[in-house]
Protein backbone atom coordinates (compact mmCIF):
# COMPACT_ATOMS: atom_id res chain seq x y z
CA UNK A 1 0.00 0.00 0.00
CA UNK A 2 2.67 2.41 0.85
CA UNK A 3 4.74 1.80 -2.47
CA UNK A 4 1.41 3.20 -4.51
CA UNK A 5 0.99 6.02 -2.26
CA UNK A 6 3.95 6.89 -2.65
CA UNK A 7 3.67 6.49 -6.92
CA UNK A 8 0.75 8.52 -6.40
CA UNK A 9 2.85 11.15 -4.60
CA UNK A 10 5.55 11.29 -7.57
CA UNK A 11 3.45 11.68 -10.22
CA UNK A 12 1.46 14.38 -8.77
CA UNK A 13 4.58 16.45 -8.79
CA UNK A 14 5.36 15.63 -11.78
CA UNK A 15 2.16 16.38 -13.58
CA UNK A 16 2.03 19.74 -11.59
CA UNK A 17 3.41 22.37 -13.96
CA UNK A 18 4.72 24.54 -11.38
CA UNK A 19 6.46 22.42 -8.90
CA UNK A 20 9.44 20.66 -10.88
CA UNK A 21 10.63 24.03 -12.28
CA UNK A 22 10.55 25.51 -8.83
CA UNK A 23 12.84 22.66 -7.40
CA UNK A 24 15.11 23.08 -9.96
CA UNK A 25 15.25 26.69 -10.06
CA UNK A 26 14.76 27.22 -6.89
CA UNK A 27 18.55 25.97 -5.65
CA UNK A 28 20.07 27.64 -8.57
CA UNK A 29 18.93 30.69 -7.67
CA UNK A 30 19.33 30.90 -3.94
CA UNK A 31 23.24 29.67 -4.27
CA UNK A 32 23.96 31.94 -6.97
CA UNK A 33 22.51 35.22 -5.82
CA UNK A 34 22.14 34.78 -1.76
CA UNK A 35 25.67 34.57 -1.11
CA UNK A 36 26.39 37.76 -2.68
CA UNK A 37 23.93 39.68 -1.40
CA UNK A 38 23.19 38.07 2.21
CA UNK A 39 26.65 39.83 2.65
CA UNK A 40 27.70 41.76 6.35
CA UNK A 41 30.66 43.89 4.44
CA UNK A 42 30.99 47.07 4.39
CA UNK A 43 32.41 48.50 1.25
CA UNK A 44 32.74 51.57 -0.31
CA UNK A 45 31.65 53.30 2.47
CA UNK A 46 30.73 57.34 1.58
CA UNK A 47 33.90 59.47 3.02
CA UNK A 48 33.82 63.20 3.79
CA UNK A 49 36.90 65.10 3.88
CA UNK A 50 37.33 68.32 5.92
CA UNK A 51 41.12 69.13 5.56
CA UNK A 52 42.18 71.84 7.66
CA UNK A 53 45.89 71.55 6.89
CA UNK A 54 46.36 71.19 2.62
CA UNK A 55 49.78 69.27 3.39
CA UNK A 56 51.91 66.72 2.16
CA UNK A 57 51.04 64.48 5.06
CA UNK A 58 47.62 64.70 5.18
CA UNK A 59 47.28 64.52 1.79
CA UNK A 60 48.97 60.92 1.80
CA UNK A 61 46.64 60.31 4.57
CA UNK A 62 43.71 60.62 2.12
CA UNK A 63 45.06 58.76 -0.08
CA UNK A 64 45.74 55.82 1.84
CA UNK A 65 42.56 55.61 2.71
CA UNK A 66 40.89 56.31 -0.72
CA UNK A 67 43.30 53.22 -2.10
CA UNK A 68 41.91 50.80 0.87
CA UNK A 69 39.11 49.66 -1.05
CA UNK A 70 36.93 50.61 1.86
CA UNK A 71 36.13 54.22 1.45
CA UNK A 72 34.46 56.54 -1.43
CA UNK A 73 35.74 59.93 -1.53
CA UNK A 74 32.45 61.61 -2.07
CA UNK A 75 32.85 64.86 -0.53
CA UNK A 76 35.27 67.58 0.29
CA UNK A 77 34.27 70.13 2.44
CA UNK A 78 35.80 73.11 4.23
CA UNK A 79 34.56 73.17 7.18
CA UNK A 80 32.99 70.49 9.62
CA UNK A 81 29.75 71.98 9.56
CA UNK A 82 29.58 72.03 5.73
CA UNK A 83 30.51 68.33 6.04
CA UNK A 84 27.58 67.56 8.45
CA UNK A 85 25.72 68.88 6.03
CA UNK A 86 26.43 66.30 3.24
CA UNK A 87 25.73 63.55 5.55
CA UNK A 88 21.80 65.13 6.45
CA UNK A 89 21.72 65.07 3.05
CA UNK A 90 22.91 61.31 2.30
CA UNK A 91 25.98 62.37 0.51
CA UNK A 92 28.61 60.67 2.85
CA UNK A 93 28.33 58.32 5.92
CA UNK A 94 31.48 59.45 7.43
CA UNK A 95 33.73 62.22 8.16
CA UNK A 96 37.23 62.79 8.88
CA UNK A 97 38.18 66.18 9.64
CA UNK A 98 42.17 66.74 9.75
CA UNK A 99 43.64 69.60 12.27
CA UNK A 100 45.46 72.62 11.43
CA UNK A 101 49.20 72.05 11.27
CA UNK A 102 48.55 68.29 10.92
CA UNK A 103 51.85 68.04 9.41
CA UNK A 104 54.16 70.09 12.20
CA UNK A 105 52.56 68.70 14.98
CA UNK A 106 53.98 65.15 13.54
CA UNK A 107 57.52 66.21 12.73
CA UNK A 108 57.69 68.20 15.96
CA UNK A 109 55.68 66.86 18.84
CA UNK A 110 55.44 63.26 16.91
CA UNK A 111 51.57 62.68 17.63
CA UNK A 112 48.59 64.96 16.11
CA UNK A 113 44.81 64.73 16.04
CA UNK A 114 41.72 63.63 14.01
CA UNK A 115 38.30 63.86 14.24
CA UNK A 116 35.90 61.28 13.22
CA UNK A 117 31.90 61.45 12.86
CA UNK A 118 30.39 58.86 11.89
CA UNK A 119 26.26 58.18 10.59
CA UNK A 120 25.14 55.84 13.04
CA UNK A 121 21.08 55.41 11.54
CA UNK A 122 22.82 52.33 9.98
CA UNK A 123 24.53 51.01 13.19
CA UNK A 124 26.26 48.47 11.55
CA UNK A 125 27.54 50.93 8.62
CA UNK A 126 28.46 53.24 11.36
CA UNK A 127 30.66 50.79 13.35
CA UNK A 128 32.83 49.10 11.08
CA UNK A 129 33.27 52.24 8.52
CA UNK A 130 34.30 54.14 11.95
CA UNK A 131 36.63 50.51 13.03
CA UNK A 132 37.86 50.92 9.03
CA UNK A 133 39.13 54.05 9.05
CA UNK A 134 40.41 53.96 12.75
CA UNK A 135 42.76 50.72 11.71
CA UNK A 136 43.73 52.43 8.60
CA UNK A 137 44.94 55.49 11.25
CA UNK A 138 46.87 53.15 13.06
CA UNK A 139 48.52 51.79 9.67
CA UNK A 140 49.67 55.28 8.54
CA UNK A 141 50.77 56.12 11.91
CA UNK A 142 53.03 53.05 11.96
CA UNK A 143 54.28 53.63 8.58
CA UNK A 144 55.16 57.28 9.90
CA UNK A 145 57.53 55.57 12.59
CA UNK A 146 58.95 53.51 10.81
CA UNK A 147 60.13 56.19 8.06
CA UNK A 148 61.05 58.42 10.99
CA UNK A 149 62.63 56.11 13.46
CA UNK A 150 60.18 58.38 15.56
CA UNK A 151 56.79 58.10 17.73
CA UNK A 152 54.59 59.60 15.29
CA UNK A 153 50.92 58.57 16.41
CA UNK A 154 47.72 59.56 14.10
CA UNK A 155 44.76 59.30 15.81
CA UNK A 156 41.22 60.30 17.37
CA UNK A 157 42.67 60.06 21.03
CA UNK A 158 45.90 59.91 22.31
CA UNK A 159 46.20 56.38 23.35
CA UNK A 160 49.40 53.73 23.76
CA UNK A 161 50.72 52.42 20.66
CA UNK A 162 50.89 48.37 20.41
CA UNK A 163 50.88 46.14 17.55
CA UNK A 164 48.83 43.30 17.16
CA UNK A 165 49.17 40.29 14.83
CA UNK A 166 45.71 38.46 13.98
CA UNK A 167 45.29 35.06 13.64
CA UNK A 168 41.95 34.29 11.43
CA UNK A 169 40.66 30.42 12.56
CA UNK A 170 38.82 28.64 10.04
CA UNK A 171 38.10 31.36 7.89
CA UNK A 172 41.43 33.01 7.61
CA UNK A 173 40.16 35.03 4.15
CA UNK A 174 37.43 36.45 6.54
CA UNK A 175 35.00 35.60 3.26
CA UNK A 176 31.48 35.92 3.95
CA UNK A 177 30.48 33.98 1.98
CA UNK A 178 31.87 31.12 3.47
CA UNK A 179 29.78 31.39 6.51
CA UNK A 180 26.82 32.26 4.76
CA UNK A 181 26.97 29.37 2.49
CA UNK A 182 26.20 26.49 4.49
CA UNK A 183 23.84 28.28 6.29
CA UNK A 184 21.45 29.56 2.94
CA UNK A 185 21.56 25.46 2.28
CA UNK A 186 19.99 25.12 5.36
CA UNK A 187 17.44 27.83 4.61
CA UNK A 188 17.05 26.29 0.54
CA UNK A 189 15.58 22.54 2.44
CA UNK A 190 13.93 24.58 5.14
CA UNK A 191 11.66 26.48 2.07
CA UNK A 192 11.65 23.35 0.04
CA UNK A 193 10.70 20.48 1.97
CA UNK A 194 8.40 22.85 4.87
CA UNK A 195 6.55 24.95 2.31
CA UNK A 196 5.62 21.90 -0.17
CA UNK A 197 4.24 19.39 2.45
CA UNK A 198 2.74 22.19 4.10
CA UNK A 199 0.37 22.61 0.64
CA UNK A 200 0.16 18.84 -0.19
CA UNK A 201 -3.18 17.56 1.88
CA UNK A 202 -4.40 21.18 1.65
CA UNK A 203 -4.41 20.89 -1.75
CA UNK A 204 -6.26 17.54 -1.76
CA UNK A 205 -8.79 19.10 0.57
CA UNK A 206 -9.32 21.52 -2.01
CA UNK A 207 -9.35 19.62 -4.96
CA UNK A 208 -11.94 16.97 -3.28
CA UNK A 209 -9.19 13.78 -3.69
CA UNK A 210 -8.62 13.57 0.14
CA UNK A 211 -12.40 12.05 0.25
CA UNK A 212 -10.98 9.44 -2.26
CA UNK A 213 -8.04 8.28 0.91
CA UNK A 214 -10.11 8.59 3.60
CA UNK A 215 -13.08 5.96 2.66
CA UNK A 216 -9.60 3.54 1.99
CA UNK A 217 -8.03 1.38 4.66
CA UNK A 218 -4.91 2.85 4.61
CA UNK A 219 -3.48 4.04 8.01
CA UNK A 220 -3.08 7.62 9.09
CA UNK A 221 0.70 6.59 10.17
CA UNK A 222 0.82 5.38 5.71
CA UNK A 223 -0.79 7.87 4.68
CA UNK A 224 2.09 10.54 6.27
CA UNK A 225 4.64 8.76 5.97
CA UNK A 226 3.87 8.48 2.06
CA UNK A 227 3.72 12.43 2.24
CA UNK A 228 6.58 12.40 3.88
CA UNK A 229 9.30 10.15 1.73
CA UNK A 230 8.96 11.99 -1.53
CA UNK A 231 10.08 15.52 -0.04
CA UNK A 232 12.64 13.40 1.99
CA UNK A 233 14.25 12.43 -2.01
CA UNK A 234 13.14 15.89 -3.10
CA UNK A 235 15.48 17.28 -0.22
CA UNK A 236 18.34 15.05 -0.49
CA UNK A 237 18.31 15.65 -4.16
CA UNK A 238 18.37 19.36 -3.76
CA UNK A 239 21.08 19.30 -1.21
CA UNK A 240 22.79 17.63 -3.36
CA UNK A 241 22.81 20.42 -6.18
CA UNK A 242 23.50 23.09 -3.85
CA UNK A 243 26.57 21.73 -2.15
CA UNK A 244 28.20 21.10 -5.78
CA UNK A 245 27.00 24.59 -6.68
CA UNK A 246 28.86 26.08 -3.78
CA UNK A 247 31.89 23.48 -4.77
CA UNK A 248 31.60 24.46 -8.35
CA UNK A 249 31.14 28.51 -7.98
CA UNK A 250 32.48 29.63 -4.44
CA UNK A 251 35.30 26.93 -4.27
CA UNK A 252 33.62 26.12 -0.93
CA UNK A 253 34.32 22.28 0.18
CA UNK A 254 33.05 20.75 3.85
CA UNK A 255 36.22 20.48 5.88
CA UNK A 256 34.46 17.72 7.58
CA UNK A 257 32.94 14.24 6.25
CA UNK A 258 30.04 14.87 3.64
CA UNK A 259 28.28 12.16 4.94
CA UNK A 260 28.20 13.87 8.36
CA UNK A 261 25.75 16.30 6.42
CA UNK A 262 23.61 14.05 5.07
CA UNK A 263 22.85 12.06 8.01
CA UNK A 264 22.05 15.02 10.25
CA UNK A 265 19.89 16.29 6.85
CA UNK A 266 18.02 12.93 6.87
CA UNK A 267 16.47 13.48 10.00
CA UNK A 268 16.35 17.37 9.80
CA UNK A 269 14.14 16.88 6.56
CA UNK A 270 11.88 14.98 8.50
CA UNK A 271 11.29 17.44 10.80
CA UNK A 272 10.53 20.72 8.63
CA UNK A 273 7.87 18.39 6.71
CA UNK A 274 6.53 17.25 9.55
CA UNK A 275 6.01 20.72 10.43
CA UNK A 276 4.33 21.58 7.25
CA UNK A 277 2.01 18.65 7.26
CA UNK A 278 1.06 19.47 10.74
CA UNK A 279 0.57 22.95 9.37
CA UNK A 280 -1.38 21.71 6.63
CA UNK A 281 -3.63 19.62 8.66
CA UNK A 282 -4.81 22.28 10.94
CA UNK A 283 -5.18 24.53 7.11
CA UNK A 284 -8.90 24.37 5.34
CA UNK A 285 -7.45 26.36 2.31
CA UNK A 286 -4.21 26.75 0.41
CA UNK A 287 -4.11 30.72 0.87
CA UNK A 288 -4.24 29.69 4.84
CA UNK A 289 -1.70 27.14 5.29
CA UNK A 290 1.15 29.78 3.28
CA UNK A 291 0.12 32.41 5.55
CA UNK A 292 0.55 30.32 8.53
CA UNK A 293 3.99 28.57 7.17
CA UNK A 294 5.08 32.15 6.44
CA UNK A 295 4.97 33.16 9.57
CA UNK A 296 6.86 30.43 11.50
CA UNK A 297 9.69 30.77 8.80
CA UNK A 298 10.02 34.40 9.38
CA UNK A 299 10.33 33.62 12.66
CA UNK A 300 12.31 30.40 12.51
CA UNK A 301 15.09 31.87 10.18
CA UNK A 302 15.53 34.98 11.90
CA UNK A 303 16.26 33.28 15.56
CA UNK A 304 18.37 30.91 13.74
CA UNK A 305 22.05 32.49 13.54
CA UNK A 306 21.40 33.18 10.32
CA UNK A 307 22.49 36.61 9.92
CA UNK A 308 23.40 37.34 13.73
CA UNK A 309 24.70 35.10 16.54
CA UNK A 310 22.10 33.56 19.08
CA UNK A 311 24.36 33.99 21.74
CA UNK A 312 24.02 38.19 21.23
CA UNK A 313 20.43 37.87 22.07
CA UNK A 314 18.74 38.60 24.93
CA UNK A 315 17.86 35.97 27.40
CA UNK A 316 13.88 35.23 26.73
CA UNK A 317 15.04 35.15 22.99
CA UNK A 318 18.20 32.73 23.84
CA UNK A 319 15.41 29.80 25.34
CA UNK A 320 12.94 30.28 22.25
CA UNK A 321 16.23 29.74 20.09
CA UNK A 322 16.03 26.35 21.68
CA UNK A 323 12.62 25.50 19.78
CA UNK A 324 14.12 26.51 16.98
CA UNK A 325 15.27 23.05 15.01
CA UNK A 326 17.27 25.58 12.20
CA UNK A 327 19.17 27.18 14.91
CA UNK A 328 20.85 23.37 15.69
CA UNK A 329 20.94 22.70 11.90
CA UNK A 330 22.83 25.91 10.53
CA UNK A 331 25.53 25.09 13.56
CA UNK A 332 25.94 21.59 12.25
CA UNK A 333 26.28 22.89 8.06
CA UNK A 334 28.89 25.71 9.68
CA UNK A 335 30.67 22.99 12.30
CA UNK A 336 31.14 20.34 9.11
CA UNK A 337 32.11 23.05 6.45
CA UNK A 338 34.08 25.44 8.31
CA UNK A 339 36.19 22.95 11.09
CA UNK A 340 35.46 20.38 10.18
CA UNK A 341 33.83 18.50 13.38
CA UNK A 342 32.71 15.09 13.63
CA UNK A 343 29.25 13.45 14.61
CA UNK A 344 30.80 12.84 17.76
CA UNK A 345 30.86 16.56 18.64
CA UNK A 346 27.65 17.31 17.77
CA UNK A 347 25.36 15.11 19.35
CA UNK A 348 24.02 17.54 21.24
CA UNK A 349 22.62 19.19 17.67
CA UNK A 350 21.83 15.21 16.97
CA UNK A 351 19.67 14.76 19.80
CA UNK A 352 17.89 17.70 19.29
CA UNK A 353 16.67 16.82 16.18
CA UNK A 354 15.54 13.71 16.63
CA UNK A 355 13.62 15.23 18.99
CA UNK A 356 12.20 17.53 17.05
CA UNK A 357 11.65 14.96 14.09
CA UNK A 358 9.90 12.33 16.21
CA UNK A 359 7.22 15.33 18.00
CA UNK A 360 6.00 16.84 14.86
CA UNK A 361 5.95 13.54 12.81
CA UNK A 362 3.76 12.01 15.67
CA UNK A 363 1.62 15.25 16.25
CA UNK A 364 1.15 15.20 12.38
CA UNK A 365 -0.03 11.49 12.22
CA UNK A 366 -2.63 12.25 15.26
CA UNK A 367 -3.84 15.37 13.84
CA UNK A 368 -4.99 14.14 10.65
CA UNK A 369 -8.10 13.52 10.90
CA UNK A 370 -9.00 11.10 8.06
CA UNK A 371 -13.09 11.65 8.60
CA UNK A 372 -13.30 14.94 7.07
Amino acid sequence: MLKFLIEKEFKQIVRNAFLPRMIIMMPVMMMLVLPWAANQEVKDVRLSIVDNDHSVYSERLVNKIISSGYFKLTDVSASNPEAMRSIESGKADIILEIQDEFEKSLINEGAARVMISANSVNSTEGGLGLSYLSAILADYATELREEQGGQAVVTAVEVPSFGVMSQYKFNPHLDYKVFMVPALMVTLLTMLCGFLPALNIVGEKEAGTIEQINVTPVKKLVFVLAKLIPYWVIGFAVLTVAIGLGALVYGIYPVGNLLTIFLFATIYILVVSGMGLVISNYSDTMQQAMFVMFFFMMILLLMSGLFTPTTSMPEWAKTITVFNPLKYFIQVMRLVYLKGSTFFEMIPQFLALCGFALALNTWAVMSYRKSQ
